[in-house]
């Protein structure tokens, strides 16, 4: 059964409430219906926590790097903070230079979701509703999220309906480090993704609209190989973030096949813990945490270095609503936006 627990670290009062299975056990919060703590075995067995989080939950209200977040109601970059639906222009917060970035000033990381445990399995669903006009976006939108533990998956299912035309990406933002949260960098991490196409950027993360094969470039991770045996050749400052580039991959995968697929698989060498994701989206961005350095880190760890850990977010493809080309974001009346991952997690 989930077992539940109230803090009252910040302004007002969070929820945290823990699953386990015989494999796996998660930490979870209502702030931004948030993923605190994961903890994996290795292959022996030993377990340590998966994935980064800020030292307290003060700093977690703060955090402007997502950690363990679901960013919304649209997650990734629109350029201008602008877009036209239905003949009319709506003008969004612009929170990363002249650009909207994952839900804007106060996106869906820095509320507080309802929370409701199931009785039946080692379950949570976080809900929340963001009324028409926040941070610029047209219709009253209601967001769900369903964490699940089943044996040694973590289900996380991401859905929301509207009752006027509007614009929805919803993603999980997770970041990674399979050797512990605590242990380094995940540049020696062991990468596979199935995807044989890429979207450029330019210097301020934002497609060019183009499409680009992978082969020959950094960006190919077809066969399993190190991330970081490419990573120093893609250069990009992330809207200033950092002086003279050098923030690695940051970048959208547009993924093989279509429907609930695996989609890519993520190793450690040195503790053999392995996760495989599934996902039914488009799109996937690896960010591997080039702007993570001196970030306060959780435990007894002061702070994390660059790439500490990296995010493998389940998308669509960025400034889709100004890009004709690619699949629309647009959410209708009587449409269920739907967004599922599946991670698996094993030791080797």
């Amino acid at each position: 059964m989930p077992s539940t627990t109230r803090l009252t670290a910040v302004s007002y009062p969070v929820s945290l409430v823990t699953l386990r299975t015989e494999q796996l056990t998660a930490v979870f919060t209502d702030l931004g219906a948030r993923l605190l703590e994961l903890h994996v075995p290795d292959r022996h067995g030993h377990r340590v926590d998966v994935v980064l989080g800020r030292s307290n939950m003060d700093e977690t209200l703060a955090d402007r790097n997502y950690l363990g977040s679901t960013a919304g109601r649209y997650a990734g970059r629109i350029r201008g903070g602008r877009f036209s639906l239905d003949g009319r222009t709506y003008a969004l917060a612009t929170n990363e230079g002249n650009n909207h970035l994952h839900g804007g000033v106060r996106g869906f990381d820095q509320y507080i979701w309802t929370m409701k445990t199931h009785d039946d399995e080692e379950a949570v669903t976080f809900r929340r509703t963001s009324p028409s006009g926040e941070e610029g976006f047209p219709g009253e939108l209601v967001a769900t999220v369903v964490y699940r533990l089943a044996g040694d998956e973590l289900h996380v299912d991401m859905s929301a309906t509207t009752h006027e035309p509007t614009i929805v990406r919803l993603v999980h933002h997770s970041y990674f480090n399979l050797a512990g949260h605590d242990s380094g960098t995940v540049l020696d991490h062991d990468l596979q993704l199935f995807s044989s196409h890429y979207i450029p950027l330019d210097d301020e993360l934002l497609p060019t609209g183009e499409i680009h094969a992978l082969a020959g470039t950094p960006f190919d991770f077809r066969e399993s190989r190190r991330i970081g045996a490419r990573n120093a050749e893609v250069a990009n400052v992330g809207a200033g973030r950092l002086d003279g580039g050098g923030g690695g991959y940051d970048h959208i995968w547009a993924l093989d096949g279509r429907g609930m697929r695996v989609v890519g698989v993520l190793k450690d060498p040195s503790s053999g813990r392995r996760l495989e994701l599934a996902t039914d989206q488009h799109g996937l961005c690896l960010y591997v945490g080039g702007y993570l350095e001196g970030v306060s880190a959780k435990g007894e760890l002061p702070s994390y270095s660059a790439f500490a850990g990296l995010t493998l977010e389940t998308t669509g493809f960025p400034d889709d609503i100004n890009q004709s080309q690619f699949p629309s974001p647009i959410v209708r009346p009587g449409d269920t936006y739907v967004n599922r991952m599946r991670l698996k997690f094993t030791g080797e």
